[in-house]
């Protein structure tokens, strides 16, 4: 999360994970450097490598459109990534180190946990949650309000064992995480979360050093879960109108088969009237 050389960094990382067959170079004798050497790429964007070492250096942080999109198209970025690389090297005012403010809840998205009949939950951009229904806590017990996605899905054993694609799972977060972060490197809640995973978790520190950018989308997720065995679910992920960042997550099951059938059977174990009453956060 530093803020001196993002660009820099951005570019070095991506370059380390190109090879030189998918730049279309030979590959020949044993090379020192992950990916691309810093020439190569300078010479596929049809720049010189002095001025693509400064880039890196952060020694010139005002590349043109064109020298930017070049370099996209060596680095084989696909369009939010380069949206991302040009995120980064646009001019950012000055600005105040800002406090977290914790968002509320609209009272619409509540509703609607309450009565949606599936796990679901809402989370900001630091993938906090914020709301939940119970029975997203039964089918996952660290969805619950307070608990951070990342931190659990990183440090937490239980967590890692529930998930049967943890490691795809936790890659797709952090691109996530990452795009949805942008350039902002001035908010102390990113950072403090960063540098906290980081010193916790080796798989972290590596899935943060590859600067993957992918935009939170919806995808199959297979569980294996002490009550009612293994289920594959789908996740749909809907943007919360009037909230700064704030996402509303589905788990759904495809209709008629066995993941439903099961889905159904926690819902009848762990779900009693008494007890569906949906957990906001409390404001603050």
């Amino acid at each position: 999360m530093q803020e001196d050389n993002r660009l820099g960094d951005y570019l070095r990382a991506r370059r380390e994970l190109v090879s030189p067959g998918d730049a279309g170079l030979p590959a020949h004798g044993i090379r020192r450097v992950a990916g691309l050497r810093r020439e190569e790429v300078a010479m596929l964007a049809g720049i010189s490598a002095e001025y693509y070492l400064r880039l890196e250096q952060g020694r010139d942080r005002n590349p043109s459109m064109q020298v930017l999109e070049a370099l996209a198209r060596v680095l084989r970025l696909d369009d939010t990534a380069t949206a991302y690389l040009l995120q980064l090297a646009a001019p950012r005012p000055r600005s105040r180190t800002r406090r977290p403010r914790r968002q509320t809840v609209p009272p619409a998205t509540t509703q609607l946990l309450a009565t949606i009949g599936l796990p679901a939950f809402a989370a900001d951009k630091y993938f906090d949650i914020l709301a939940v229904n119970p029975l997203a806590t039964a089918l996952a017990p660290n969805v619950r309000v307070g608990e951070n996605r990342l931190r659990s899905l990183f440090l937490d054993p239980a967590e890692q064992d529930l998930h049967l694609d943890w490691a795809a799972t936790v890659r797709e977060c952090v691109a996530a995480f990452r795009r949805r972060l942008g350039s902002d490197v001035d908010d102390p809640r990113a950072a403090q979360l960063v540098g906290e995973l980081s010193l916790a978790s080796e798989e972290f520190r590596q899935a943060w050093a590859r600067h993957d950018v992918r935009p939170m989308r919806g995808r199959p997720v297979r569980m294996r879960h002490p009550l009612v065995g293994e289920l594959s679910l789908g996740m749909s992920k809907l943007d919360i109108d009037g909230t700064d960042g704030m996402v509303l997550s589905v788990f759904h099951p495809e209709p008629g088969t066995e993941d439903a059938e099961r889905l159904a059977l926690l819902t009848s174990l762990t779900t009693a009237p008494a007890t569906r009453e949906v957990t906001v956060a409390a404001e603050k």
